[in-house]
């Protein structure tokens, strides 16, 4: 059969089904015929929304029919909302295989089912333009090997994307991605690295360009000299011309050679001092700067999005205009890290990336961010490693090494090694694994089928298998958070509130100390707490002290003899443990409400309070607490504060993601871990130490994301985003704890907004990874799931 019986071929399958033939299909069959006869490549383009159901079927009958030389490609095209039977659609797109050229559904109300056999199934198709709100979690695990170009546009639904998303892609080349609400650098940098093909991204747009590729008017002009466009950004006043060092006015042309002289000029007049003083600049002027040095092509800075109600800052470049953009381009650096992660890309956002950019990005990358733990510069063996290990005992593999190594292996302490063991299992590591503990509260059956909602944690102090939980109806439990089993339960017995307080004794392990938001305090010996609620005689042994009101925090001291209580109020009471009494009240510490008491981990008598009165002061017992030690101040109202393990340190938390470490010592600030503000006066900020005080953990109650940041150089080695497995929903962060055990592992008290309110505590392990390949593909239901498809 050839191109002129196609025509006839489909009228005779319109007679086989009883349906009269589209003159708009004629019509198509007819413009290709025309091609042919001109001898061009013919091109059939099916417009859907001038099809109904009926004129699916003949048209699969003769797209079925169709030999490889009938026709070149077939286009199909919808350019108005239409609605059509979706199963009757995917048969057709198979049905037309390797002939499918282009595929654009954006304008359809595509259905789940749909979008699950798409992704699932994959398409032979070179241009996929898909659009849908019902895509959540982005899995197109399906084949798409001729696949080129991607377009997901104003997919607002989609959140992030699989591990295997593009893992069978081989020829995709261009992404765009505008306007969705994919946030993490870490999971969807890792998603695209496996594209071996992709050289044009995007996830903002300029307005006048309508594909990836690079911008035609974003270098356009001739630019004036470096430092000349570098002062009126910034207000800078040094004068250089770039004809003094043998560089002209920058053409649009953008060769190696100019850029080789930038780039001598840059070094030569220590334009990176410039760049490191940007960090005090407002953001205004930093959006100058960025655009300025953009176009003379000597620096790069951080060229995220920022707030809509900034309009000055929003222009990155005069021509350049920046829309839809994702919500990772609100990530600050976003641009640096995409560029330094995927070295094959060339255009992102439809600017092209240069030499400079990536040796700007190398910088930008270094200075803010860990490609690793304790930042190794590269992945090393496991092997190698252990065998460095044990190196000292074993003469043979010794004496293979240099004196020089063999020192220097000498006096790597156990902890080198921990440390290079676990940067090795994270480095590779994109989609850690999150796994919530509620599978252990259907043991504990309550009237009414209530779920237990988590309210305050804590790990055990020298048992790795326990951690005790208060809930926000008065329970106290503990479990085995590695089988998920209940060790012990005391239900609330009325007089108990929210359990907003909970510490563990040290020295006596067995015993923990909970306090309520009634100011109800007391201490229960797990070894009497029954794992069931039908267990009448609970928790004998109960020790009760007197009422603190309101309670927010109890935190007990070094020697297990002593212990603080604070809330909202401005004083902190000290109770003495064996005596069961209240010894002593101390009012006015704080101009506001103190929301946390800590004792030093190693001191008796050392403890630090944090107000919402922006201080952060640090108390000595034996001074009798009338004036403190030292007072350091934040921004805003403090939220939390701890010691670090070994008391070198004060971890600071407050509003909206102001978080500091202070020296013990004296209070001065010794990092500051610049974590972008949301702008809301109610984000309430919790960090804690990992890995004993290398890293820090910093979460907010109004975002769904962890922090991981280096405690002593504030580089960011991920962050980690939350959902609920079932919905699919964002969970946001309440509290969180690093495992005093395990390296890189955490648990965080998250809770999804109204009107579901579920609370759920979730581990949270850096090295594993989420799903596994055979998990991926042991049930349709759970390749529907890790699509993300409803919900």
């Amino acid at each position: 059969m050839d191109i002129f019986s196609l025509e006839a071929r489909y009228i005779h399958s319109c007679k086989r089904h009883g349906v009269p033939p589209n003159s708009a299909v004629l019509s198509y069959f007819f413009e290709a015929k025309l091609q042919n006869s001109c001898q061009e490549n013919s091109c059939i383009v099916i417009l859907l929304n001038q099809l109904k159901d009926a004129d699916l079927l003949p048209l699969i009958d003769v797209f079925m029919a169709i030999d490889s030389s009938d026709i070149d490609a077939v286009d199909v095209l919808n350019e108005s909302p239409c609605n059509l039977n979706e199963e009757l659609l995917i048969s057709l797109l198979r049905a037309i295989n390797l002939k499918l050229r282009v595929v654009d559904l954006q304008d359809m109300p595509l259905k789940e089912d749909f979008l699950w056999d798409l992704c699932h199934y994959g398409l032979a198709c070179k241009v996929l333009n898909l659009r849908s709100s019902h895509i959540r979690k982005l899995n197109m695990a399906g084949k798409f090997m001729r696949l080129q170009t991607l377009n997901l546009d104003f997919c607002t639904s989609i959140t992030s994307l699989h591990q295997d998303c593009f893992s069978c892609m081989p020829n995709l080349m261009q992404v765009s991605m505008c306007e969705t609400r994919v946030a993490d650098l870490w999971t969807t940098t890792a998603a695209l690295s496996k594209l071996p093909s992709l050289v044009e991204l995007r996830f903002q747009n300029c307005l006048c360009c309508k594909d990836t590729g690079p911008c035609p008017a974003s270098f356009g002009k001739k630019e004036n000299t470096a430092l000349d466009t570098l002062g009126s950004a910034t207000g800078f006043t040094p004068k250089l011309s770039l004809d003094s060092i043998g560089v002209g006015p920058i053409q649009a042309s953008r060769d190696d050679e100019l850029y080789s002289n930038l780039f001598a000029a840059a070094n030569t007049f220590n334009i990176k001092e410039v760049y490191g003083g940007m960090d005090k600049l407002t953001f205004a002027s930093e959006a100058k700067t960025s655009n300025c040095l953009q176009r003379i092509g000597l620096l790069v800075l951080s060229s995220s999005v920022l707030p809509d109600n900034d309009n000055e800052t929003k222009l990155r470049n005069e021509n350049y205009n920046s829309h839809h953009p994702s919500t990772i381009c609100f990530e600050k650096h976003y641009r640096e890290y995409l560029i330094a992660s995927l070295p094959h890309l060339e255009v992102l956002d439809n600017l092209s990336i240069g030499d400079m950019d990536r040796e700007m990005a190398k910088i930008v990358f270094s200075e803010y961010f860990e490609r690793a733990p304790y930042n190794r510069p590269h992945k090393e063996k496991v092997v190698s490693i252990l065998q460095n290990r044990e190196i000292g005992a074993a003469g043979a593999y010794w004496l293979n090494f240099s004196k020089a190594k063999r020192q220097c292996l000498r006096r790597k302490s156990p902890s080198f090694f921990a440390r290079s063991l676990s940067a090795t299992k994270l480095v590779s590591v994109g989609w850690p694994l999150l796994h919530p503990l509620s599978s252990s509260f259907s043991q504990i059956h309550k009237e009414g089928n209530k779920t237990l909602r988590p309210r305050q944690f804590e790990y055990h102090p020298s048992d790795s298998r326990l951690m005790a939980f208060g809930t926000l109806d008065g329970e106290v439990v503990v479990i085995n958070h590695e089988n998920g089993k209940v060790v012990g339960y005391v239900p609330s017995t009325g007089a108990m509130n929210s359990i907003l307080g909970l510490c563990w004794l040290k020295m006596h392990p067995s015993k923990l100390l909970a306090g309520s938001d009634n100011g109800c305090l007391k201490l229960f010996d797990i070894n009497h707490m029954p794992p069931k609620v039908s267990d009448l005689n609970y928790a004998t042994g109960v020790v009760c002290f007197d009422d603190f009101e309101p309670l927010t925090s109890v935190h007990i001291n070094a020697t297990d003899d002593q212990f603080l209580a604070s809330g909202y109020s401005k004083d902190v009471a000290l109770y003495d443990i064996n005596t069961r009494r209240r010894i002593q009240l101390f009012t006015n510490m704080h101009r506001e409400p103190i929301n946390v008491a800590k004792f030093a981990h190693h001191s008796p008598f050392l403890f630090a309070t944090s107000s919402f009165d922006r201080d952060i002061k640090l108390w000595d017992l034996r001074q009798k607490p009338e004036q403190p030690c030292y007072i350091a101040s934040s921004s805003r109202g403090n939220v939390m504060v701890c010691f670090s393990p070994d008391d070198q340190y004060l971890l600071v938390s407050a509003v909206d993601n102001e978080v500091k470490q202070l020296l013990a010592d004296d209070g001065r600030v010794h990092m500051n871990f610049e974590i972008a503000s949301t702008g809301s006066a109610h984000n309430y900020t919790r960090s804690y130490y990992i890995n004993g005080r290398d890293y820090i953990i910093s979460g907010s109650c109004d975002e769904n994301v962890v922090h991981v940041c280096c405690a002593q150089t504030g580089r960011r080695l991920r962050d980690v985003y939350l959902e609920d497995i079932e919905s699919g929903n964002s969970l946001f962060v309440q509290s969180l704890r690093g495992d005093p055990y395990r390296p890189f592992q955490m648990s965080v008290l998250a809770a999804s907004k109204r009107p579901s309110s579920k609370c759920e505590i979730i581990k949270v392990n850096l090295l594993t990874c989420n799903y596994s390949a055979n998990e991926c593909s042991s049930s349709e239901q759970h390749i529907r799931s890790s699509c993300g498809l409803g919900g």
